[in-house]
């Protein structure tokens, strides 16, 4: 990835005219070892649970971006060292979660990106419930499925399409 989020913004500002390119709000804090990560998006919706989490980034990644609607809850967290080192190993570009992670020292030594609104040392529970391949609505926009996510240290973007950075 070549291009940074600013630039993005910069070189297709009518986009957003059209809200085919937008902004989640600016919470997100980067814990992986990749400071930038861009693919398109594989939806689940969860809450306070990670089965379902483990069992897609056990998939094949295909460089693509594991988002994860936890509901906002910082009381637990869905994303790990154990979840970030099996996302490096199947191929992941990143893991974006609005929610809670854990394990900072090992997620920072991952090699992909993993995004998150918090830290909270205690694990969620285990079971498998929730959706995937779901509309999710994060703060500051919606994200569908197979949608780009665009992240790195300035922020987070969601666009419609693969973008091309005109820079």
């Amino acid at each position: 990835m070549d291009m940074t989020t600013a630039d993005l913004c910069d070189s297709h500002e009518a986009l957003f005219e059209s809200g085919s390119l937008r902004v989640l709000t600016p919470m997100f804090q980067q814990y992986g070892g990749a400071k930038r990560f861009c693919g398109p998006a594989v939806t689940v919706k969860v809450f306070e649970e990670n089965g379902l989490i483990r069992d897609v980034l056990n998939t094949e990644g295909g460089r693509r971006v594991l988002v994860v609607d936890g509901g906002g809850s910082l009381r637990c967290a869905l994303v790990g060292g154990n979840l970030g080192e099996i996302a490096v190993a199947r191929g992941w570009a990143g893991v974006l979660v609005f929610g809670g992670v854990r394990d900072r020292e090992e997620m920072s030594q991952c090699d992909v990106g993993i995004a998150a609104i918090g830290m909270n040392p205690r694990r969620c529970a285990r079971g498998s419930g929730g959706q995937r391949d779901v509309t999710v609505a994060l703060p500051g926009a919606t994200v569908r499925p197979a949608e780009w996510i665009y992240a790195d240290l300035d922020g987070v973007l969601v666009s419609g399409s693969e973008l091309k950075w005109k820079g």
